[in-house]
């Protein structure tokens, strides 16, 4: 007997009900998948999951090889009784940590060679070795080792990576040992490619895989380019087999999916943004965190009925991230998780009721928009004088007109201007054209990568992409631009017809801003500009590339501290490339001590206007103009100024033991 049974309940157009039977229970479809990485879904037990109905989880291969090891799971029963879920689970096998580690990893046709975070050792994770560790596991269903890349990279390496995804597909299917145990689901690669899409479920479904996983997407794709995509290839995948959507995504990600004929989902979004303090309801995104939400008696969402909105208000919620409980995320997390799982369910009535249609109109209506509950789905704009409005033009000092949040009370750019700070302090510190006419490190002309975090009304981005274009007909390196940025009601703003010109939003400039608004990209012949929406790290995470320099220019740290913390800037430094550099506006040495226990090197950036000190850090001490010497290490031993709230205990240790303060830096001249 297969280890997976599939059954086709009914249908409504596309969207399929159906029920999965594994070894471990049954799944009704469709259904989203908790990401349980390490044995565990960050901060909750097995009764919680039970509580919101999870039917299977997810957990992973390349984390769960590297600690607690095969030894470990195998002398505890594998998963299920290590971590104490009795549950289906599905395993990823790797593949897309693998491409997470972007400049740490080798990819040769045997697989994929790396070093663990854990002890430095060189692995190799190939087919074979990521089955054996999904054995070791115990997973009701194992996926094969894809080789996974951006899907917007060009059509030869959409193709390499394709075909070496088919031969290791093979190769996994040849070295499964447990059959009657143990699913294996197959991985649809092609990047954006319809004909590459077509030819790789072609291929695939000649074999006998239990079931199909749709992936490479969520990785530089926009959401029209992604839904073009899921529709096409699941109008390929055999209708008596589970047809699984890796990695994707938001609830209105899931609704359309669903409309498309996919059974099975996981992200770990509901629990990621749960740390920042965002919550899913049945009206769209809500921040507990925001100031106006102090005094509220509100549930978090009254549709809801798990424990976090039956016993607690918003006004709770809130005092609970201000005070930087951990309470707050779990029961944040219990409520997004609910939130996905009902979901579920609705849909799956309603293809039964053979109301789909009806169902994900009404729901993508209702959710579909910013977080802030504006009622507008995301790149909508508004104009100045809607009543709603987060954002409102003020006059600094010298007169300049600047965006205000007013929920936050914070001008960008007060003092010296959007212009002036974008020119002097980000792109002209940076040396960005100078880096642009020179080839990299490897003496090659490849793309340099900006991160642009914060992005605002786009003065930092459009300073870049202005030098980039103004070095067309030379010979010069393309310009890759990656904005983060999880509210865009500032650009919307600055784009009006009223406030253009001041924010020098004219002519191309303009064009751009409005196809970053609109569609999410904006290319040229040289610069490639794209928005990836949401809350940080994990919309990091999505950025197909590494970084080479860094713009960091989100909201104070008094507005906003969650990204002038470690864990931020930790996962930064897990997305920068070699040589990587980055500039902000802030020096308090709160946020220093964060890029330095991040692992950056951290030095003295210029001065402007009236701002005094900024800061420069990068990858390497050498790259900084003026670093941090043992001077300032001796006046932080003597300070009473405040580490980030989420620095270790012996965090004053640490920074006193990184690389730059080895040896005394000779005084700036």
């Amino acid at each position: 007997m297969p280890a997976l049974r599939y059954d086709l309940l009914s249908t409504d157009g596309r969207a399929r009900r159906g029920r999965i039977t594994t070894p471990h229970g049954v799944i009704e479809t469709p259904i989203f998948m908790p990401v349980g990485t390490r044995a565990t879904v960050t901060g909750l037990t097995p009764w919680d999951l039970r509580e919101v109905k999870a039917q299977i989880i997810l957990g992973n291969t390349y984390h769960l090889l590297l600690r607690p090891g095969p030894d470990v799971l195998q002398r505890a029963g594998g998963i299920h009784g290590f971590m104490k879920w009795d549950g289906p689970v599905l395993t990823d096998s790797g593949g897309f940590q693998i491409f997470s580690l972007q400049t740490d990893r080798r990819i040769t046709e045997d697989g994929a060679r790396f070093k663990s975070y854990v002890d430095g050792k060189e692995l190799l994770l190939s087919p074979e070795t990521s089955i054996s560790m999904q054995e070791a596991i115990g997973s009701d269903i194992m996926m094969v080792l894809d080789h996974l890349i951006p899907s917007t990279s060009d059509g030869a390496a959409v193709q390499e990576a394709m075909d070496r995804t088919h031969r290791w597909a093979l190769r996994s299917l040849a070295a499964r040992k447990f059959p009657e145990k143990q699913a294996l689901y197959a991985i649809v690669q092609g990047g954006l490619d319809a004909a590459l899409r077509k030819q790789s479920a072609g291929f695939l479904t000649q074999h006998g895989f239990d079931g199909f996983a749709i992936g490479g997407l969520a990785v530089g794709d926009t959401r029209e380019e992604r839904g073009s995509v899921i529709e096409l290839n699941a109008d390929l995948l055999p209708k008596d087999k589970p047809r699984y959507l890796m990695g994707v995504g938001t609830p209105p990600d899931l609704i359309e999916a669903i409309g498309h004929g996919v059974d099975q989902f996981d992200c770990v979004l509901p629990t990621s943004i749960a740390w920042q303090s965002t919550a899913f309801t049945s009206t769209g995104r809500v921040r507990v965190s925001r100031r106006e939400l102090e005094f509220s008696d509100a549930p978090l969402d009254a549709a809801c009925a798990c424990s976090t909105c039956r016993t607690f208000s918003r006004g709770y919620l809130h005092h609970l991230f201000r005070c930087k409980e951990p309470l707050g995320p779990r029961l944040l997390s219990v409520h997004n998780l609910a939130h996905y799982l009902d979901l579920m369910a609705q849909a799956r009535k309603a293809i039964e009721e053979q109301r789909y249609a009806a169902f994900a109109k009404e729901t993508l209506e209702r959710i579909d928009r910013h977080e802030h509950g504006d009622g507008k789905k995301p790149g909508a704009q508004r104009g100045a004088s809607a009543p709603e409005a987060r954002h409102e033009i003020v006059l600094t000092r010298e007169g300049q007109k600047a965006v205000r949040d007013r929920v936050l009370g914070e001008i960008m750019h007060p003092v010296v201007g959007p212009r002036a700070e974008a020119e002097i302090l980000y792109a002209g510190q940076a040396g960005l054209r100078e880096r642009l006419l020179a080839p990299d490190e490897h003496g090659q002309w490849s793309p340099l990568v900006l991160f642009d975090v914060g992005m605002g009304a786009a003065s930092n981005a459009l300073a870049a992409w202005k030098i980039s274009e103004s070095l067309a007909g030379t010979q010069a390196r393309p310009l890759l631009i990656r904005s983060f940025e999880r509210d865009v009601g500032a650009l919307t703003l600055a784009l009006d017809e009223a406030h253009a010109s001041a924010f020098d939003l004219t002519g191309p400039a303009r064009d751009a801003a409005h196809a970053i608004l609109h569609a999410g990209e904006h290319r040229t012949e040289r610069t490639r500009w794209s928005l990836f929406r949401g809350e940080l790290p994990e919309s990091l995470l999505r950025a197909p590339d590494a970084a080479d320099v860094v713009f960091w220019d989100p909201w104070s740290p008094n507005s906003n501290p969650e990204l002038w913390s470690v864990r931020a800037f930790s996962a930064l430094r897990g997305k920068c490339g070699p040589r990587a550099t980055l500039f902000t506006y802030g020096a308090a040495t709160s946020t220093r001590a964060a890029l330095l226990l991040a692992g950056f090197s951290v030095g003295v950036g210029i001065r402007t206007g009236t701002t005094g000190q900024t800061t420069a850090a990068a990858v390497r001490t050498e790259d900084l103009k003026e670093p941090l010497d043992l001077r300032w290490l001796e006046r932080l031993g003597r300070s009473s100024a405040p580490l980030p709230k989420d620095a270790p205990v012996d965090a004053r240790e640490r920074i006193a033991h990184a690389p730059q303060f080895a040896t005394p830096a000779a005084p700036p001249a």
